[in-house]
């Protein structure tokens, strides 16, 4: 990068400016990975000091029963399908039931777009889910595809569904189905009719109904660098106009090692692609940060990104390390990346504090609900975020 854009952009950063699009795609052109960290841990600091949030939470996928074959995905299964799967409501609150002694606060809920259920069957779960869980677990749950879904098999609108959703618990949407938005990519990885135009539009209406959501961006496919700073400054500028979003979820790409019990592969993106490597990762959590300068969180799934890199991440914008989670299927259907399927609270608190950070463990809607010690500082080996 030349030293005078360097210093054009470290100055816009200090100075809290908002960066523009070719500044964006210039930090994604820089080599100087320590460079970028340092400025992206910069604006997490100003924004969360030495804090790194987390929360106790546990995901539950009610079916992997799918309409769309997206050309990333290795979750989905058609109807009759070896291990295509539907839970009846009683099973899913059976599960649900099984977590409560472990003290969580989330209960994160993504499925397929399954052809033949009732939308009735979404309300009721919930409903029973609430009713089975303890109050302080929120229900954070559906895409904003799953949420067009329902409009299509219900013949109601986006805002009538959120309402009898919210009456029935839903306290947050989740942020997936955002993937990349340029069509120039979504049209050769998305296979559904859920893009830019109604995936924000549901957004919108759920933040004018007081949710509180995240967003998402699944990067490191066939994607460019142009694409990833496109895909924020649209987040951005619709959180100018709701501030609906509460963290921003940069998720990497996985390929597909071992969901091939059937014989199928059916991530068809990996035979023209490389995962992105941890500097890539980090690069991308750098710019983000960077970019979405009025979100006031980034998080790092470590279940996408390994425990290595989502320490490092921390040090590189990220301020929050997601939660315990227990059987993400989605991704470790995929992958067998290595990740553990469970981290428990003291594996968070350690993960956290190992990387120099204090950690503060929330709710669905970032209250706090608990503060830790950070590292014990009068040890000479003891780690310490990044200096500014």
């Amino acid at each position: 990068m030349d030293v005078g854009l360097k210093r054009e952009l470290e100055a816009k950063v200090h100075a809290g400016e908002r960066l523009t699009r070719e500044d964006g795609i210039a930090l994604y052109e820089s080599d100087d990975l320590a460079w970028l960290g340092g400025l992206a841990h910069e604006v997490r600091t100003r924004k969360n000091g030495d804090v790194v949030h987390f929360n106790v939470n546990r995901h539950l996928n009610m079916t992997n029963v799918c309409t769309a074959s997206c050309a990333y995905c290795s979750f989905q299964r058609k109807p009759g399908e070896k291990d295509a799967y539907t839970m009846r409501i009683e099973e899913a609150v059976r599960l649900a039931k099984a977590m409560e002694n472990e003290n969580l606060t989330e209960l994160h809920i993504v499925n397929g777009l399954h052809p033949t259920l009732p939308w009735r069957y979404y309300p009721r779960s919930l409903s029973a889910l609430k009713e089975a869980l303890p109050d302080t677990v929120s229900l954070k749950a559906f895409t904003a595809t799953e949420i067009h879904h329902f409009e299509t098999i219900s013949g109601l609108s986006a805002s009538e569904i959120l309402d009898e959703l919210i009456d029935a618990g839903l306290e947050s949407l989740t942020g997936g189905g955002a993937e990349i938005f340029d069509w120039e990519v979504r049209q050769h990885i998305v296979d559904h009719n859920t893009h830019w135009e109604d995936w924000s539009r549901i957004h919108r209406l759920a933040h004018e109904k007081g949710l509180k959501t995240p967003a998402t961006m699944l990067y490191g496919h066939i994607e460019e660098p142009r694409h990833r700073v496109d895909h924020v400054l649209r987040l951005r500028e619709l959180q100018d106009e709701t501030g609906g979003f509460q963290v921003f979820i940069p998720l990497r790409y996985q390929h597909d090692f071992v969901d091939m019990k059937d014989g199928k592969v059916r991530n068809r993106l990996q035979a023209r692609t490389t995962m992105a490597t941890g500097a890539e990762a980090l690069k991308t959590f750098a710019v983000s940060r960077l970019l979405f300068d009025n979100v006031p969180h980034v998080k790092v799934f470590w279940v996408m990104h390994g425990v290595q890199t989502a320490q490092l991440a921390l040090q590189h914008g990220a301020d929050d390390m997601d939660g315990s989670v227990v059987e993400y299927k989605i991704t470790h259907d995929a992958d067998n990346y290595g990740t553990p399927n469970k981290l428990t609270r003291d594996d968070l608190l350690e993960l956290i504090r190992d990387a120099g950070f204090r950690p503060v463990e929330r709710n669905t809607r970032y209250e706090i609900i608990r503060e830790y010690p950070g590292p014990d500082a009068a040890r000479r080996e003891a780690p310490q975020p990044m200096r500014l």
